[in-house]
C-alpha cells in the first residue's frame, strides 16, 4: 500500500530515525572509544606497537558488540510489536464491537466529533481494522518499525569506519605525537559526524555537533588522565 505524501520527493526525517540512531550511535561510540583506548595507552606507554595492537583490538571488538548489541535491542523490540499485534488480533477477533468502539474513543481525543469518529473507525474497520489498530492504537507504522538486521548492519559498518580514523591518524603519527594526533583528527571527525547527524535529522547545527565534540572531549580526557595515572611512563 503506497502512502499518500503531499511531497513525495522530500521525504520525512521521522522516516530516517531507525538506520539514522544506529549510525550515529556506531559512529559516535567508533571514534570516541578508539581514540580514548589509544589515547590511554599512549599515555601509559611510549611503545607504537602496543598502541596499535590495543587500537585494533578495540576496533573489531567495538564492531562486533556493537552489531550484536543493536540487534538483541532491536530484536526485544521487535518482539515486544509482534507481541502487541498477536493481542490486537485476538481481541478485534473475540471483540470486533468493543475494538471499533475504542478506535472511534482514540479519534474523539484527537478532537474529532463523536459522529465523525464513528464514522471514520467504521470505514476503517471494514477496511483493514488490524491496520487502523496497530497505527493509531499502538501508534506503530511501517517506516518507524523495529528492523534488527539494518539496525546492526548500520551501527557495525558506522563503528568500524569511524573507528579506523584514530587508528590510522595514531598509525601515521611522528614518534611522540601520538596523542596530540588522534585528539586533532578524532575532535575533527567528530565536529563532521556532529554536523551531518545534524543535517541527516535536520536538528540545529551548533548544539548539535557540540554535544558530539563535548562527550568525546571529555572521554578522552578521563582515559588519559587513568592511563598517565596507572601507566609506565613518567
Amino acid at each position: 500500500m503506497i502512502e499518500p505524501n503531499a511531497h513525495p520527493d522530500d521525504p520525512h526525517y521521522v522516516h530516517r530515525t531507525g538506520w539514522l540512531r544506529a549510525a550515529v550511535l556506531g559512529a559516535n561510540d567508533g571514534i570516541i572509544s578508539v581514540a580514548s583506548l589509544i589515547i590511554g595507552v599512549a599515555a601509559a606507554t611510549p611503545e607504537p606497537g602496543a598502541i596499535l595492537i590495543a587500537g585494533s583490538a578495540a576496533l573489531i571488538a567495538g564492531a562486533m558488540s556493537m552489531a550484536a548489541g543493536e540487534y538483541i535491542s532491536v530484536s526485544s523490540q521487535a518482539d515486544s510489536e509482534r507481541a502487541d499485534i498477536a493481542r490486537e488480533e485476538e481481541a478485534l477477533a473475540a471483540t470486533p464491537a468493543d475494538e471499533e468502539a475504542e478506535l472511534a474513543a482514540i479519534y474523539v481525543a484527537r478532537g474529532l466529533s463523536e459522529a465523525t469518529a464513528a464514522a471514520v473507525a467504521r470505514e476503517l474497520t471494514a477496511l483493514d481494522p488490524l491496520a487502523a489498530h496497530v497505527r493509531d492504537e499502538l501508534g506503530l507504522s511501517e517506516h518507524l518499525a523495529a528492523r534488527p538486521l539494518q539496525a546492526a548492519l548500520a551501527s557495525g559498518a558506522t563503528f568500524s569506519a569511524a573507528a579506523a580514523v584514530p587508528l590510522i591518524a595514531a598509525w601515521l603519527a611522528p614518534g611522540g605525537a601520538i596523542i596530540a594526533s588522534v585528539v586533532a583528527v578524532s575532535v575533527l571527525s567528530l565536529a563532521i559526524l556532529g554536523a551531518l547527524g545534524a543535517k541527516a535529522g535536520a536538528a540545529p547545527l551548533v548544539p548539535a555537533t557540540l554535544r558530539v565534540v563535548g562527550w568525546g572531549v571529555f572521554a578522552m580526557a578521563i582515559t588519559a588522565a587513568v592511563g598517565r595515572l596507572f601507566g609506565v611512563s613518567a
